[in-house]
C-alpha cells in the first residue's frame, strides 16, 4: 500500500515541501487543471508534474481526475470525438509512469454539501450535507456551497435541463459506451481506471446516480469484466449511508479497489452527515475495519487522507488543508503498520 496526497498544483496552498515531510508518504495525487474537459492534455504538462513532484522525492503514480464531458454522460453525437481524446489522455499519463486515473461519472456535480464550514464540538469547521437543507432550495435559483464559480447561473440551468430526459437505465448505457472506447487504451498503457462513488449516494435535484455502492459495482463488473475497468474506494461517499457495508465491498470486489480515499462521517440524521476526524471514535465508520478488509484482500494500491477539517487555525481550500490531512495520514499508516504485524508477518501488497 502506498501513501500519497491529493496536491492541486503550483497554487495550491499546501507545497510538496510539506506534503514530503509527512511520515511515510510516498506521491502526490494531482491533475492537469487548465484544460478544459474534453481536451488533450499536453505532454509537457503532465511531465511537469512529474518533474515537479520527483524533485521532491515524491511519486506521481495517481491522476484525480480526468474529468469525463458532460457530453459523454449525456450520449450527445460529439461523445466519439471526446471519447477518443480521453483515451488518448490515458495513453499519455501511462508514458509518464501514471499507473491509476480516479474520475467519476456523476452528472453535474462532482460532490454536493449543504454547509463548507460547520462548526464542531471541538472549534474546527468542516464540510457537511443536510438532506432538509437541499430540499428546500429552488432548482431554479440554484446556488450551491463551492459551486457558485463552476458554472454561470444560466449555463447551469442549461445544463440541468438537458438532464431532464435522462433517467438511471439511460447513463447506464453511455457509461458502458464510454467504457468500451477508453478500456483498450487502458489495456494498452497498463493504466487502470478507478470509478469514483456518487458523493452522495443517492439522486438530489432529480439527477440519476448510478454508482452507489455493491450492486452498481456488480452491474460495473458485468458490464466491462477487466480489472482495468476498478474502483475508488471512497469510504466518505460511500459510508455516507448507513447501507453501505464497506467492508463487504472490499471482500466482494477487492481485486478492483486500485485506490483508495479514506476519512470518516458522521451520520447526523437520515441522509444527512458531517464530515470527521479521521479515528474511528470520532465518526460513524469503523476505520479499522476497513482498512482489515483491504489487507485481507491483498490490497496493493494507493490511498490517500480524504477530506479534512480545517484546524489550528488553518484556512485555504474546503477540506484541502494540510493539518487534519497530514493527522489523518499518520493514522492510517498507524493502523496499517499494526494490522500488518498482527498479521503475523504475512505479506499482503508493499508496506508503507
Amino acid at each position: 500500500m502506498k501513501m500519497t496526497f491529493r496536491w492541486y498544483g503550483e497554487n495550491d496552498p499546501v507545497s510538496l515541501r510539506r506534503i514530503r515531510q509527512i511520515p511515510m508518504m510516498s506521491g502526490i495525487v494531482s491533475a492537469v487543471y487548465d484544460v478544459p474537459a474534453g481536451e488533450i492534455w499536453p505532454a509537457q504538462s503532465i511531465q511537469g508534474l512529474k518533474s515537479a513532484a520527483n524533485a521532491e522525492g515524491l511519486a506521481f503514480e495517481v491522476v484525480e481526475s480526468v474529468p469525463v464531458h458532460e457530453e459523454i454522460k449525456l450520449g450527445l453525437p460529439s461523445r466519439d470525438r471526446l471519447i477518443a481524446n480521453y483515451a488518448e489522455n490515458i495513453r499519455r499519463l501511462g508514458a509518464a509512469g501514471v499507473r491509476v486515473i480516479c474520475y467519476n461519472f456523476m452528472p453535474v456535480f462532482d460532490w454536493l454539501r449543504s454547509e463548507l464550514e460547520r462548526q464542531l464540538e471541538d472549534g474546527s469547521n468542516a464540510l457537511a450535507y443536510d438532506e432538509e437543507a437541499m430540499l428546500r432550495l429552488d432548482k431554479a435559483t440554484l446556488s450551491l456551497p463551492g459551486w457558485d464559480e463552476s458554472y454561470s447561473k444560466e449555463g447551469l440551468q442549461a445544463l440541468l435541463g438537458q438532464y431532464e430526459g435522462i433517467e438511471e437505465e439511460a447513463l447506464w448505457a453511455n457509461f458502458a459506451y464510454f467504457l468500451s472506447g477508453v478500456i483498450p487504451a487502458c489495456k494498452e498503457a497498463g493504466v487502470s481506471l478507478a470509478i469514483h462513488p456518487d458523493d452522495p449516494p443517492w439522486s438530489v435535484f432529480g439527477l440519476p446516480r448510478i454508482i452507489t455502492g455493491a450492486k452498481s459495482y456488480e452491474r460495473m463488473r458485468q458490464i466491462e469484466p477487466s480489472v482495468r475497468n476498478g474502483i475508488t474506494l471512497c469510504t466518505g461517499s460511500l459510508g455516507s449511508t448507513p447501507e453501505n457495508d464497506i467492508p463487504a465491498i472490499v471482500q466482494a470486489f477487492g481485486e478492483r479497489i486500485h485506490f483508495v480515499h479514506a476519512r470518516n462521517v458522521k451520520w447526523t440524521g437520515e441522509r444527512s452527515f458531517e464530515e470527521a476526524p479521521h479515528p474511528s471514535a470520532k465518526g460513524s465508520l469503523d476505520m479499522y475495519a476497513i482498512l482489515k478488509a483491504l489487507y485481507d484482500a491483498g490490497f496493493d494500491g494507493y490511498i490517500r487522507p480524504d477530506h479534512g477539517r480545517m484546524i489550528w487555525g488553518e484556512t485555504g481550500r474546503y477540506g484541502y488543508g494540510l493539518f487534519d490531512r497530514a493527522l489523518g495520514a499518520s493514522y492510517l499508516t498507524g493502523l496499517w503498520e499494526a494490522i500488518e504485524k498482527a498479521g503475523e508477518g504475512k505479506a499482503h501488497g508493499t508496506a508503507l
